[in-house]
């Protein structure tokens, strides 16, 4: 279950900066606070639907080993094994305990590579923001 969730958020994150690597290329980001903050929401919101299928995914591995009955409590327990939070309010049994702490792994490692691409998104109009200033050599 790690490596199709780190297959899914690498075909998430690759698509999406082989998309922004387009518009880069022919000009349509612009360096300004508004269009800078509208593209930082628009990779986050792009990357979490990434994380929320992978929890899906995970949530639907605890229904089929019949460690929840209904599914609405799997993805509950798998946001929250996902995020690290870990209420504790649901508990697997101890069979099946472990995939709790390896979710928890995989959720931080992924919530890692969003972060990653956020910066690199925000680096990337940090440095055109640079390059466009007045005097600057293009």
């Amino acid at each position: 279950m790690m490596v199709v969730c780190v297959g899914i958020q690498c075909i998430v994150a690759g698509t999406l900066l082989s998309v922004l690597d387009r518009m880069h290329r022919r000009q349509l980001v612009r360096p300004t606070i508004i269009s800078a903050t509208l593209l930082l929401s628009v990779v986050m919101l792009i990357m979490m639907v990434g994380n929320l299928l992978q929890m899906a995914l995970w949530a639907r591995m605890f229904v089929a080993r019949g460690e929840f009955t209904v599914y609405a409590a799997a993805f509950y327990h798998s946001v929250v094994n996902f995020s690290t939070l870990g209420y504790g309010d649901l508990v697997m049994s101890e069979e099946n305990r472990l995939l709790g702490a390896l979710e928890a792994a995989n959720g931080i490692l992924m919530f890692g590579l969003t972060t990653s691409v956020l910066f690199m998104v925000l680096h990337a109009i940090m440095r055109r923001a640079w390059d466009e200033r007045p005097g600057q050599a293009a």
